[in-house]
Formats: structure tokens, C-alpha cells, sequence
């Protein structure tokens, strides 16, 4: 159990990073076709940043569990969080399965049900880490 906990850790803590870095900078095809779709403005920039550094913080909470497991479980619950969100506009008309990766040449986006899929599966890596490391949270367990 104790490698899973560090093993899944990690693996889910390098996903949010690469994740997280790539809401910073120019624009993101998911949060534009998203603003567009919605008409809510808020999605491109400013949801776009915050999912970011929630996602950014949920890695860096997940890396101190490795040291101090105390950490690790507000770390996978806050991951839990955003992927959980991520899941939920993926299934909305908004967004959808199979949802834009890329803006393609000439305009436009490119589309593929990549995302979704790694959503699910870090959502339920998530979630296991969550349960396993649920002493550790606030309300839930000792705190």
C-alpha cells in the first residue's frame, strides 16, 4: 500500500504539473471553445488561470506527501476537485467528449476524446488516494 500511496503520488502530481503549466501563456483551445460555446466570458482567461494554480497547488501538496503524508490527502482531494470539474463539462454541450486539443490551421479547433480519457483515469487515481490517505483530512478523518 505505501508504494502505491508514493508511486500514485507522484504519477498523479507530474500529471497536474504538466496540466497546470499549460493553462499560463497564450490562450487554451479547451477554455476558448468553452467561453465561446457558453457565452461566459470568465472561462478565457481568468477560470483558465485559476484551474491552473489550483491545479499547480494540488501537485505541490501531492510532492510534500511524499515527505509528509499529511499533505498528500488535501493534495489528491483538491486534484480530485479539478478533475472532477474537468469531468463534469466534458460531459456538457458546451465542451463534450470529445472535446478541442488543438486550434487547427485556417482557424478552428482540432478534436479528440483524449482529454476525457485522461480525466477519468487521473480522476480515479484521484480518488483512491483520496480514500487511502482520508485520516489525514480535515472533517472527514483526524485531520
Amino acid at each position: 500500500m505505501k508504494m502505491v500511496r508514493l508511486g500514485g503520488s507522484v504519477i498523479l502530481a507530474l500529471f497536474m504539473l504538466f496540466m497546470g503549466s499549460q493553462k499560463f501563456g497564450a490562450s487554451n483551445p479547451v477554455f476558448s471553445y468553452l467561453a465561446a460555446n457558453s457565452g461566459i466570458e470568465l472561462f478565457e482567461p481568468v477560470i483558465r488561470t485559476a484551474t491552473g494554480v489550483a491545479e499547480i497547488v494540488a501537485a505541490l501538496l501531492l510532492l510534500a506527501g511524499v515527505f509528509a503524508g499529511k499533505f498528500r490527502g488535501l493534495g489528491a482531494l483538491l486534484s480530485l476537485g479539478v478533475i472532477g470539474g474537468a469531468i463534469v463539462f466534458h460531459l456538457t454541450p458546451w465542451l463534450g467528449i470529445n472535446a478541442p486539443v488543438a486550434f487547427a490551421e485556417g482557424g478552428g479547433y482540432e478534436f479528440s476524446p483524449m482529454l476525457f480519457g485522461m480525466a477519468v483515469v487521473f480522476g480515479a487515481l484521484s480518488a483512491v488516494l483520496t480514500v487511502m490517505d482520508r485520516e489525514h483530512l480535515p472533517l472527514i478523518g483526524k485531520g
